[in-house]
Parts: C-alpha cells; sequence; structure tokens
C-alpha cells in the first residue's frame, strides 16, 4: 500500500500550518515554496480539506489559510480520508460486499480485516499534534 502524492503532500502542508500555528494566515505560495511543492497542486488539496473541515480560508490582503481545530484535535487519519478516501487493502471490502462469491471461503479475509483494524486505529490515534 502506497500514499497517493495527495496524501503525501497533504500531510506535508498540514504539518506546515501547525508550525506556523498562531503566525496568521499561511498563503498556498508560501507553504509550495517552503515544502517545494506546486502551487497550483496545493489548491485542489486544500479544497479538499476545506470541505472537510480542517482547515479555514481567510480572503483579502494577507489572507491564507489556518488550522480548523488545534493539532491535537486533528488525527492523520482525518488528513489522508480526505485526500484520499477511505483507505482499503481489499477490494472487497472485507466482506462488506455481498455479491461476494468468495465470502464464506475467502482465505484472507480475517487477516486483511485484522491489517484493516490496525492500520484504522493507528491512523485515528496519532494526531498532527505528533508529527
Amino acid at each position: 500500500m502506497k500514499l497517493s502524492t495527495k496524501g503525501r503532500y497533504g500531510l506535508m502542508a498540514m504539518y506546515n500550518l501547525k508550525e506556523n500555528e498562531g503566525k496568521g494566515p499561511i498563503a498556498l505560495k508560501d507553504i509550495a515554496k517552503e515544502e517545494n511543492l506546486s502551487e497550483s497542486y496545493l489548491e485542489q488539496l486544500f479544497s479538499l480539506l476545506k470541505k472537510a473541515g480542517l482547515v479555514k480560508s481567510i480572503r483579502g490582503a494577507g489572507g491564507g489559510y489556518v488550522l480548523s481545530r488545534a493539532p491535537k484535535d486533528i488525527a492523520i487519519g482525518e488528513i489522508i480520508n480526505a485526500l484520499e478516501g477511505d483507505i482499503s487493502l481489499s477490494c472487497c471490502d472485507l466482506g462488506k460486499n455481498i455479491n461476494c462469491g468468495k465470502l464464506k471461503d475467502c482465505a484472507t479475509r480475517d487477516i486483511l480485516s485484522k491489517l484493516q483494524g490496525q492500520i484504522e486505529d493507528v491512523m485515528e490515534s496519532m494526531t498532527l499534534a505528533d508529527m
């Protein structure tokens, strides 16, 4: 399993906001320059982050983005899910797909279910403050 650039760059950008917390809104161009990322790509990511309620935008001169909550209240899983969608180890959603003909005899279902639970637990237990 590998995170796409959405997830990786989004985490980097959110870390940047965390590090600059209390200094006022941070412009995307400043984040892009500091993290060596594309500003236009960040615009797409921040649209998703804003829709998920993780950041707020401030308009006008000196505007930019700020975290919507304290870093300790933003789980890494929230960021990843906002950018990547739900992370799933199996194309069958670990048995949630009722059309799967191998549901009862699936050799991988138990281990994938266990791994899925562990990944979700870690992503929800770690916060932006932990980075």
